[in-house]
């Protein structure tokens, strides 16, 4: 599936409008493993949750709906206000670079990385269902700061399998948790050398399977 959308869309994910229902790849956790949160989640690292590639829409849904405010981004520091419920609903965004103000950062080599996202699931008239997400940001460090005070939230690959868990609660914990956690991909995030808003897409295979 991620090569044909490479191919298709150029390896370049891009908000979703009403109209063009262009849908982006997100890793999500397996259906059947979702289930609800037991009394003690398991400790972080020790355990491994199947997940699959599924396509979203760019625009987090609130009753079943886009919702008519800003919803594309979310803030680490807004997760328990303004998006509690989708914040129990987690996934990862792969990608190799982002851009800012026209400027594209990526990890050195050009290294896959998965940023956080929160989702909806909205039922639609054909009996499907549809998955819309917000990428989460936090305080830009680094380099990424000289462009602007917010960044994507970069998830380091031993904390894939907490933040996609449904059995562990969105809470104040994961919040501070997943941003230590992603500090240090965040400091090494680099402008690229010799390309503004230059593209390169995504491998076809990424390693945060």
């Amino acid at each position: 599936m991620l090569g044909a959308w490479v191919a298709e869309h150029d390896g370049v994910a891009r908000i979703t409008g009403r109209k063009a229902r262009n849908l982006n790849p997100v890793i999500v956790p397996r259906a059947e493993y979702a289930s609800p949160a037991p009394a003690a989640p398991p400790a972080t690292g020790t355990h491994r949750v199947p997940r699959e590639l599924v396509l979203g829409w760019w625009w987090l849904h609130v009753g079943g709906e886009p919702a008519a405010y800003s919803a594309f981004n979310s803030r680490d520091d807004q997760l328990l206000r303004s998006w509690r419920q989708a914040f129990q609903r987690r996934a990862i965004l792969p990608a190799t670079w982002y851009v800012e103000k026209g400027r594209t950062f990526e990890l050195p080599g050009g290294a896959p990385f998965g940023i956080a996202a929160i989702t909806a699931v909205s039922p639609q008239p054909d009996g499907s269902e549809l998955l819309s997400y917000s990428m989460v940001t936090r305080d830009a460090v680094g380099e990424a700061r000289s462009a602007h005070p917010r960044m994507p939230l970069v998830l380091p690959r031993e904390f894939h399998d907490d933040w996609l868990d449904p059995a562990r609660p969105g809470d104040a914990d994961l919040v501070a948790e997943v941003v230590l956690a992603s500090a240090g991909l965040a400091r090494a995030m680099r402008p690229r050398v010799g390309g503004g808003g230059a593209r390169r897409a995504p491998s076809a295979q990424p390693t945060l399977f």
